[in-house]
């Protein structure tokens, strides 16, 4: 039987590769929709601001999901917890 310490480093691993993952989707949909905003309001080019807003939406979409499995994955793992 593992140890509560050794339980939480097992169980909390794959959480901190995800949330590792999601900083970088994240800011990979943040940083193009906000340079593309720019080129937007330097240029008044509307295909910038197209792909700005197509960027933000995806960036919207990776927060939700984000937050979602953050919430069920911490519900899951205390539900095994329990049972265990």
């Amino acid at each position: 039987m593992l140890s509560p310490k050794a339980l939480h480093i097992v169980t909390m691993r794959p959480m901190n590769f995800f949330y590792g993952l999601m900083v970088f989707l994240m800011a990979a949909t943040l940083l193009p929709s906000v340079l593309f905003l720019v080129l937007y309001f330097i240029t008044g080019e509307e295909v910038a601001l197209q792909r700005a807003a197509k960027m933000w939406n995806y960036l919207r979409v990776f927060t939700l999901l984000g937050f979602n499995i953050t919430v069920w994955g911490n519900v899951v793992i205390g539900l095994w917890q329990l049972m265990h």
